[in-house]
């Protein structure tokens, strides 16, 4: 990868999804130490990152997480960006040892209803762009 992904946690997210916007300020906001680097699944950035690895950005959902040149999807994604946050959140962690199959389908089930429960907007180009738009490559 590039060097400006050096050393640096790279999430991609759903940009028109109110859910992970909402993540992704909550991520920001325990973030201490600034490792996290953030693109929406609508640019061509992320398309062009995902090729890298033989993925389609239709076929995800929800948050990917880019470390060390490995791409890690759903509940497990989930975690590993927990372990970088301030605080207590670290602690999530441990629940890497429920076995995926039941971390993945609750996550399963949260990503399929996200526009339902939570809503959507038209467009990744928002207001949240621009909270994020120093953190965002």
């Amino acid at each position: 990868m590039n060097t400006k992904y050096d050393n640096k946690g790279i999430i991609l997210f759903d940009g028109i999804c109110n859910l992970c916007n909402s993540l992704i300020n909550f991520i920001i906001n325990r973030d201490n130490s600034d490792y996290f680097l953030f693109i929406p699944l609508q640019s061509e950035e992320a398309v062009e990152l995902l090729s890298k690895f033989k993925i389609e950005e239709r076929t995800m959902a929800g948050l990917i997480l880019i470390e060390n040149n490995t791409l890690y999807t759903k509940s497990t994604a989930t975690l590993r960006i927990s372990r970088k946050l301030n605080r207590l959140y670290p602690l999530l962690y441990v629940l890497i040892f429920v076995p995926r199959i039941f971390r993945d389908g609750l996550y399963n089930i949260v990503a399929r209803n996200r526009y339902r429960l939570f809503g959507k907007i038209d467009s990744c180009d928002n207001t949240f762009a621009s909270i994020v738009k120093e953190k965002t490559i």
